[in-house]
């Protein structure tokens, strides 16, 4: 019967035959419920990690995730299809760099790298990334040498230990489709939502365990939000003496 209800969970028939859910099935009782070996191989999937109870890390800069997203099928308007996400581990605050091949990624990280470093007033002392060439090269390890950043690699085929930047990619992308198709924009306007959306999650979204926004944890004050407006809507722009208007034009 477990074969013939394909593979249905033996637990799940045992539950339909004893409240009489369906007629036809065989009294099933649990204690004589064996293994299946096509189940094991075929509905098999990875535990989980365990989930941190404590931030591992204790100011910005201290751990920056990082990884490379696509390639996109459209091209930005810019004309780009990949998408560079580096997340601090302490605030969870979030960067998006836009990139037309992977091979800016090392150019766009080594400009990056010094902004940070002047705004948070602290030195970028580890970096986490998966074993992509983009990251695994001979310029990257130069940098990260000179400079005394402590460059950690995911296992391969592991995402999970590259989990934080993963899973932001993924709310990034989540956010960034469900505007587009509420704004009915073209999709080559991706990049323009995928920014949008960085900057509402480090404004909005809490950080787990600390409780506090990331905005809050990397400037030190809560952030404004009354400025928002919805992604896409109309908006007009007062020509002030750009150009030389007649009486009776539009303004």
């Amino acid at each position: 019967w477990h074969q013939r209800m394909g593979h249905a969970s033996l637990h799940l028939l045992h539950r339909l035959e004893k409240k009489n859910l369906v007629r036809g099935l065989p009294t099933i009782k649990p204690q004589d419920m064996t293994s299946c070996i096509e189940c094991s191989k075929g509905k098999q999937t990875r535990a989980s990690f365990p989930q941190k109870q404590v931030v591992s890390t204790s100011c910005p800069l201290d751990l920056i995730h990082m990884d490379l997203c696509g390639p996109m099928r459209v091209q930005s308007k810019g004309g780009n299809r990949y998408i560079f996400v580096l997340v601090d581990d302490y605030t969870r605050f979030t960067w998006t760099l836009f990139l037309k091949s992977k091979d800016q990624a090392f150019e766009c990280f080594k400009s990056l790298v010094p902004q940070l470093e002047n705004a948070c007033k602290s030195k970028v002392r580890a970096i986490r990334s998966d074993n992509g060439l983009e990251f695994v090269n001979s310029d990257f390890n130069e940098y990260c040498r000179e400079r005394g950043i402590d460059h950690n690699f995911s296992s391969a085929r592991t995402p999970q230990q590259n989990g934080v930047v993963e899973r932001k990619n993924r709310t990034l992308e989540d956010m960034a489709r469900t505007m587009l198709l509420a704004s009915k924009l073209p999709q080559f306007y991706w990049a323009q939502a995928v920014d949008t959306a960085c900057y509402i999650i480090n404004r909005a979204m809490l950080r787990p365990i600390l409780e506090k926004t990331p905005y809050e944890l990397m400037k030190g004050r809560s952030p404004n939000l009354a400025h928002l407006r919805i992604f896409g809507c109309t908006c007009f722009i007062h020509n002030n003496g750009k150009d030389s208007l007649g009486k009776f034009d539009a303004r």
